[in-house]
């Protein structure tokens, strides 16, 4: 019977490669990409750039340095969210209008609180919502301008290239972009029909007007996947988003170690199963089935030639999958042969995210506790 099971299990794992492989919707791919403008001196008078920004000041002279580059005529306000170090300083050396954020009301997160604040200051027709820890390389802004431009879209988001100067983060971080991916399929984000929307909170511009159509953040407060919700309310609106990678938006947060990275990713991780312990079970059994069961344990429950098949049908789509992304982030191809660890170890985060929402612990970022609604 666990010979069966496993066999059941491993079957399962490579149907699952195989669906995500031959998907036309290509998921894995790494087509949807945006690099800067070959303009110079472009006129950036309509937008404005907001930046919320919470004990950020060892990072974000470097961020507004790089956005003194991309042209002439934008504004840019850092929202000052109750920063405990120099953050406000920093901003105000660097050029930027500094607004000094309030405590966040009931109900709302604290860098969503910061943005409501600054938007009430934009008089601009877009708006570019910036992490304090991203820099655009000269052009970007350009770039995505006449993205929406030219393709008549509301929102235009980049995935920003995350730090890969230490071996976790180049362990976790291509997964981390990967796994993103697979839920929120680029080209069917991308699509106007299709109902996936995404975005990634790092860099978007976006239509004012329309932003404050749907209700601006305060539609969003209590979305702990910020970004993607904005992304869902403005699509449902009937107005089209686009969101692609980008070589020329990085991040400079460095991740010192797997446990940062873990936190990170266990904040959201079970809230993107909707707090739900059936879709947790779910998961946990897809999973193990595509890092586990098919790739590696099918050869010590059945012995055989069939079993060195189906291991070997796994592990080909799995290499062929995540190829792109490694090969896009400049990393060794042989991070490939880690995905069972590294499927394993995204797992194990996200059921740290449940145990954590089950013991009544709420969401906490930037030493502040959030509440969570299901």
């Amino acid at each position: 019977m666990v010979i069966s099971l496993v066999t059941y299990l491993a079957f399962a794992g490579v149907l699952l490669w195989w669906v995500i492989l031959l998907a036309p919707w290509r998921p894995w791919g790494t087509q949807e990409a945006l690099e800067p403008s070959n303009e110079t001196d472009v006129s950036l008078k309509e937008i404005t750039i907001l930046i919320p920004a919470r004990n950020e000041g060892s990072l974000i002279e470097q961020t507004l340095n790089a956005l003194s580059l991309q042209g002439k005529g934008h504004q840019v306000i850092v929202v000052d969210d109750q920063s405990e170090d120099d953050t406000a300083l920093q901003a105000r050396t660097c050029g930027a209008t500094v607004i000094s954020g309030t405590t966040p009301p009931s109900g709302w997160s604290g860098k969503l609180w910061a943005l409501e604040q600054g938007l009430a200051k934009v008089s601009t027709p877009y708006t570019l919502l910036l992490d304090a820890d991203i820099t655009l390389a000269p052009g970007m802004i350009a770039a995505l301008l006449k993205k929406a431009r030219e393709e008549h879209l509301v929102l235009v988001s980049l995935m920003a290239t995350p730090s890969f100067c230490r071996l976790s983060e180049q362990l976790l971080m291509p997964a981390f972009v990967f796994f993103f991916k697979l839920l929120y399929p680029f080209r069917l984000a991308n699509k106007p029909g299709s109902r996936i929307a995404a975005a990634a909170g790092g860099c978007i511009l976006v239509e004012t007007q329309a932003l404050r159509k749907i209700g601006a953040f305060a539609s969003l407060r209590e979305a702990l996947i910020d970004d993607c919700t904005l992304a869902s309310r403005i699509k449902r609106a009937g107005m089209p988003t686009w969101i692609g990678l980008s070589h020329s938006a990085r991040s400079h947060r460095e991740y010192e170690d797997i446990k940062t990275i873990w936190n990170m990713v266990a904040r959201t991780a079970y809230t993107q199963l909707h707090y739900s312990p059936l879709l947790l079970i779910v998961c946990t059994l897809l999973m193990s089935s595509m890092f586990w069961f098919a790739p590696i344990l099918l050869l010590f429950a059945l012995p055989g030639q069939a079993s060195i098949v189906i291991c070997m049908l796994a592990w080909i789509a799995m290499i062929i999958v995540y190829i792109p992304v490694l090969h896009y982030y400049q990393l060794s191809p042989l991070w490939t042969l880690a995905l069972p660890v590294i499927g394993t170890l995204f797992l194990l985060m996200t059921w740290t995210s449940a145990i954590r929402f089950w013991r009544g612990e709420r969401a906490q970022w930037k030493n502040r506790r959030y509440e969570i609604t299901t």
